[in-house]
């Protein structure tokens, strides 16, 4: 039996494999065995104070943002948060908002809360 790598987003060592993918449990990552996943190849979110950002984080939003269904105020406590590094439009932040719903939100407007 091989030894598998640790987890190139977390390093998390309770790593297993599926198929031909690997499978992080405790972040959610995948990656084949082919790839090369240097720490220059993973994108790190950070928030407006530069925390670094990871899934499953509490955040908070730190300006009103407007959309075209109302307003997300100063101080929403976001749980649960789900990265995403290759968004196209900007939002790498999918997170499910009481009250409001799904959205996507920019790194740059929330900020970390230590629990």
């Amino acid at each position: 039996m091989s030894e598998l790598p640790s987890c190139p987003q977390c390093q998390s060592a309770y790593v297993y494999e599926d198929g031909g993918i690997l499978i992080c449990p405790e972040c959610a990552y995948e990656w084949t065995k082919d790839s090369r996943a240097d720490s220059a190849d993973v994108k790190i979110i950070r928030d407006t104070n530069g925390a670094e950002l990871r899934d499953g984080d509490t955040v908070t939003v730190i300006k009103d943002l407007k959309f075209r269904g109302g307003v997300v105020k100063v101080g929403t406590k976001v749980k649960s948060i789900r990265l995403i590094p290759e968004a196209a439009d900007g939002h790498d932040i999918d997170c499910k908002i009481s009250g409001i719903g799904q959205m996507g939100l920019k790194s740059e407007f929330v900020k970390r809360v230590s629990e």
